[in-house]
């Protein structure tokens, strides 16, 4: 009796010879390798910011500058995103053909979208107050830090839009839907990120 084969979610690849499981493990194994390091950088800058959180030099302050509306706004956008893409998932694992799964990724990257908008709006805001990354470290520190994360999820928006071309150009092969499991996963650790920027940045910040 043959071993049972474990599959990924996602991955109906149990009964088709398009892809060996243990290559679909392997590459998943270097996309995780890839995360843990992307998460050792902002490791070293939430730690870079923590030093420098009352390093003001007479700048504007993280009480003066953070609003937790506009930050809790982001967070709603951001993990109804990160429920969205589930359902892409979801759709993908039980093939229910590839409309709904483009629809669902339509939807994260249009919240993807918008909560890059609120946080360019947050960075227009400070900037008008003179709340600039020369100014102190701990401005430069927040610039460090934040930004780097709305960079990731324009990689992230990007990323979506090449899978629709992706699924558009070869359809939800075996392929496909692997670079659609490393994007679930890249998708979620953001939100992981972000949870933790939300608590040690802009609620910390707002209630000092």
């Amino acid at each position: 009796m043959s071993a049972p084969q474990l599959q990924h979610v996602g991955l109906n690849l149990l009964d088709s010879d398009e892809m060996d499981p243990g290559e679909a493990a392997i590459g998943l194994y270097g996309f995780w390798i890839f995360l843990m390091s992307d998460a050792i950088l902002f490791a070293l800058l939430f730690a870079i910011y923590g030093t420098q959180l009352s390093a003001t030099a007479g700048a504007p302050g993280p009480a003066a500058e953070f609003k937790l509306g506009p930050a809790f706004i982001e967070t709603l956008i951001l993990l109804t995103s990160s429920l969205t893409f589930g359902l892409a998932s979801i759709s993908m694992k039980y093939d229910r053909g590839w409309i709904g799964v483009v629809a669902w990724l339509l939807l994260t990257l249009v919240l993807g979208i918008v909560f890059l908008g609120f946080e360019l709006s947050d960075f227009r805001t400070m900037f008008a107050d003179g709340a600039t990354p020369n100014r102190s470290g701990f401005l430069s520190a927040f610039f460090a830090l934040v930004p780097t994360h709305g960079l990731h999820v324009t990689a992230g928006c990007i990323w979506i839009v090449v899978m629709l071309a992706q699924i558009a150009v070869f359809g939800l092969d075996a392929r496909v839907k692997l670079n659609l499991l490393k994007l679930g996963l890249f998708w979620h650790f953001l939100d992981i990120i972000w949870i933790a920027i939300f608590s040690v940045v802009y609620l910390q910040g707002a209630l000092t």
